[in-house]
C-alpha cells in the first residue's frame, strides 16, 4: 500500500501566512542539552538463555567483578549460560542533580538470546570524558520473548535481547553550568534560516525592551544579559522560550521512493510548465485454436495459436501550469491528470530536471 500525504492539502489556493510558534520549539539556549553515557556490564539470572561458550569476553567480566568482591575465580574453567554481556547507555539530561534518577538501556553485545527475567549488575556509566556520571543496576524489562525447543524452530516477539530499566541509574557527577556567571545567553536555532533569525531578533528585542539580541549568522542569536534580569535569569529565559516567532524555511520537496511518500512545504512554486501523462495499454491474448482436418484427408488434428494484441491509449491530457502556482494548486492540476503517487515521483522529477521546480528536491 502506497502512502501519499499530499491528500490533505488540496483546500489551499493560496499559501496561508506563516504560523507562530514557540522559541523553544524552534532553538535551544547553548550548553542546555543532554549528554550521552555509554558502560558495559553482566546481566545475570538468565534461564539458559546467556552468551554462548564461544563469547568470552562475558567470562572475563564475570571474573574482574568476583575478583574486586575477594573471589579468585579460573576463567578458563569457567562455563555459564545465565549471564550476559550488555552495553549500558543512557541520557544525562541537563540540571541533572546528585540523586537523580534516569532511565537505561540494556543492549546485548554476544550471542544472547534473551535477556527476559536478568538483572543488571552494578554498571559505572561514563561521558565522553571517559568520567563516571552514574551507576547502573537493577532488573531489566524486555517488551519481547523468545521460545524454542530443543529440536530447534521456535518463536520470537519484537527484540528479545535489548531491554530498559526505568530510573535504573542515579546520578553520581552533576555537569557544571554557571547560571550566575553568564553574560549573555546564545541561542541556536535548530533549521537555521536567515529570515526566522531576524524575526527571532525583532521579537527578543521587542520583549526586552532594548536592542540586547543580535544575529551573527543564519543559526545563531547572541543576547546580552539586560540589567534589570542580572538576578533573574531563569525568568528571563522563561519569558524567551515562551516568545511566538512566524519561521521560514527554504522551499522543499521530500520524496520517499520505498513507500511512494511525497511531503511539499507550502512555498513551493512552478514556473511555467505543460505536463503530459499518457496512459498507453498493451493487452496480448493467446487463445489456442483447434484445426481439424478434413474427413478421409491426410491432415492431423493440430493446436493453432491465436494471437489477439489490442492497444489503447487514454485521452489527452496535457496539462499546463501557470507560472508561480502555489502547493494547492498544483496537487490539483496533478490530481486532475489522474497520476498516482509513484506517477508524481516521476513527475516532480521531470519537472525538477526542466528547471521548472522552484524547490529544493530531496530524495529519501
Amino acid at each position: 500500500m502506497v502512502c501519499w500525504a499530499l491528500t490533505g492539502l488540496l483546500a489551499f489556493s493560496w499559501p496561508t501566512p506563516a504560523q507562530a510558534i514557540r522559541l523553544k520549539d524552534v532553538a535551544t539556549f547553548k550548553g542546555v542539552r543532554d549528554n550521552q553515557l555509554l558502560g558495559n556490564g553482566l546481566v545475570v539470572g538468565l534461564n539458559g538463555s546467556g552468551d554462548g561458550t564461544n563469547v568470552v569476553f562475558n567470562v572475563q567480566e564475570l571474573a574482574n567483578m568476583l575478583a574486586n568482591m575477594g573471589v579468585n575465580a579460573n576463567v578458563s574453567k569457567v562455563q555459564v549460560k545465565n549471564i550476559a554481556a550488555v552495553a549500558v547507555t543512557a541520557v544525562l539530561p541537563p540540571f541533572a542533580r546528585v540523586g537523580s534518577r534516569i532511565d537505561v538501556l540494556v543492549s546485548s553485545m554476544g550471542d544472547a538470546k534473551s535477556l527476559q527475567g536478568g538483572t543488571l549488575l552494578l554498571t559505572p556509566l561514563k561521558g565522553a570524558d571517559s568520567q563516571v556520571y552514574a551507576l547502573a543496576q537493577g532488573p531489566v524489562s524486555v517488551g519481547g520473548f523468545a521460545a524454542s525447543g530443543e529440536a530447534g524452530g521456535g518463536v520470537t516477539k519484537n527484540h528479545p535481547t535489548a531491554g530498559r530499566i526505568a530510573n535504573g541509574a542515579s546520578v553520581e557527577r552533576e555537569i557544571p553550568f554557571d547560571f550566575a556567571a553568564k553574560q549573555d545567553i546564545v541561542l541556536a536555532l535548530n533549521n537555521p534560516d536567515f529570515t526566522t533569525a531576524t524575526r527571532a531578533v525583532g521579537t527578543i528585542n521587542k520583549y526586552l525592551h532594548g536592542n540586547f539580541a543580535t544575529s551573527e549568522d543564519s543559526g545563531t542569536i547572541h543576547i546580552k544579559l539586560p540589567p534589570g534580569y542580572k538576578d533573574r535569569l531563569v525568568s528571563m529565559l522563561s519569558g524567551l522560550e515562551n516568545l511566538e516567532v512566524a519561521t521560514d524555511a527554504v522551499a522543499k520537496v521530500i520524496i520517499d521512493e520505498r513507500n511512494g511518500t511525497v511531503v511539499m512545504g507550502e512555498n513551493v512554486r512552478l514556473s511555467t510548465v505543460a505536463i503530459a501523462h499518457g496512459n498507453l495499454m498493451i493487452q496480448i491474448k493467446e487463445r489456442p485454436r483447434i484445426s481439424q482436418p478434413l474427413p478421409f484427408s491426410q491432415g492431423q488434428t493440430a493446436v493453432v495459436p491465436d494471437t489477439s494484441i489490442t492497444v489503447k491509449e487514454g485521452a489527452d491530457r496535457l496539462m499546463v501550469l501557470p507560472e508561480g502556482v502555489n502547493i494547492g494548486q498544483v496537487v490539483q492540476a496533478l490530481n486532475a491528470i489522474g497520476v498516482t503517487p509513484r506517477d508524481l515521483i516521476a513527475i516532480l522529477q521531470a519537472i525538477k530536471a526542466a528547471g521548472a521546480l522552484q524547490a529544493e528536491l530531496q530524495i529519501i
